[in-house]
């Protein structure tokens, strides 16, 4: 294993050199069933896959092996790094700290724009992996002095078991537990999880059934649910929003989804307004006008949303952070660096009025 540094402060990447393409950890999956003919049934995601034997379930990460299902990335990460929390991105959790990162391959949603299909539309059996345990992924948070532990890049939900189990052990070690998920899950294994999280940055792909159904292969309703229960379990909730150009980014559609989010998640969640760039199955639709994602914040404030930010767009005022009542500047960020921080014990340094987030 060697460790490189980039050109970003605190941005360190792991790369495994001797790396395999896939370390034989076999884990039982949870919330499944045995069926007749050695079928099982996953109850994990709300795809409530029949999977027959050798063969996976939609998220390619669940495997049946002669009539048990079996959950295929359990300590076999596919990406590991250590990264600002800003890159999750968290603006309003731990800023200025890093955080260890992980994931294996595969995903229980089919995203056309997806930035990381190499790893979220593949199985663990199909990248190259290390073997990295959950108290060897501990024992890494603290050697590289990552206050938190990320499970991310792909979907954490198709490594469940590998980060309930590395959760519970960096929850006993004093080490956070936070998530960036498309949420889409069901209640009983959230509702498990969460007695073991910190704070969750949901993608929420857009406020339209169809767009869901037919851009991600998935459930709009599914998504408000799992909002929330998180949200019930007192976790830290930030949304991001990635904006497509003729797909989600019309403003009435936009305008409904921010009012949901201030009268069921609070007018103090933070919400990231997205750069869509051609991705994936989306090299044919334009990168996101910078009018569109200023026009979706202008709708987010209107609808009494006080924490608005703009991602994929370095140097816009809206990485930064102001305080809702005095306006003045609190965190001033480039990219995923923390140029200066104005919040004091959770205040505004300039008025005292409460900044809400967790700060230390």
């Amino acid at each position: 294993m060697q460790i490189y540094k980039g050109k970003i402060k605190k941005f360190i990447i792991l790369l495994f050199l001797s790396s395999t393409l896939f370390a034989q950890n076999l884990k039982e999956a949870s919330f499944y069933k045995k069926l007749d003919n050695k079928l099982v049934q996953c109850f994990l995601c709300p795809k409530i896959c029949i999977i027959s034997p050798s063969k996976y379930g939609f998220c390619r990460a669940r495997k049946n092996i002669n009539g048990t299902l079996y959950s295929m990335g359990y300590s076999n990460p596919c990406s590991v790094a250590v990264d600002p929390i800003e890159k999750k991105p968290f603006f309003h959790f731990l800023p200025s700290t890093s955080t260890f990162s992980i994931a294996s391959a595969g995903c229980s949603l089919r995203c056309k724009f997806c930035q990381n299909w190499e790893i979220s539309q593949y199985s663990p059996e199909e990248t190259r992996n290390i073997y990295l345990p959950p108290e060897k992924v501990v024992e890494y948070a603290i050697k590289y002095k990552c206050p938190s532990i990320a499970y991310t890049y792909s979907e954490p939900v198709n490594f469940y078991e590998y980060m309930f189990d590395t959760a519970k052990i960096a929850k006993e070690k004093g080490i956070k537990n936070i998530v960036h998920t498309a949420g889409f899950i069901n209640p009983e294994p959230l509702e498990k999880l969460c007695k073991y999280l910190d704070a969750v940055n949901v993608d929420l792909k857009g406020f339209n059934k169809d767009y869901y159904r037919n851009v991600c292969e998935g459930e709009l309703d599914v998504v408000l649910n799992t909002l929330k229960i998180l949200k019930k379990n007192k976790i830290w909730i930030e949304i991001t929003n990635l904006i497509v150009p003729g797909y989600n980014d019309k403003p009435e559609e936009i305008k409904n989804m921010c009012l949901w989010i201030k009268d069921n998640l609070g007018p103090e969640t933070p919400l990231h307004f997205s750069r869509f760039h051609p991705m994936y199955l989306m090299l044919h639709i334009p990168s996101t006008p910078v009018e569109t994602l200023q026009m979706a914040v202008k709708i987010a404030k209107n609808s009494g949303l006080k924490y608005v930010y703009i991602g994929n767009v370095e140097g816009s005022e809206y990485e930064n952070t102001y305080c809702p009542k005095c306006g003045k500047l609190l965190i001033k960020r480039y990219g995923f660096s923390v140029l200066e921080n104005n919040v004091v014990n959770g205040k505004c340094k300039f008025c005292g009025e409460k900044i809400e987030g967790v700060w230390k």
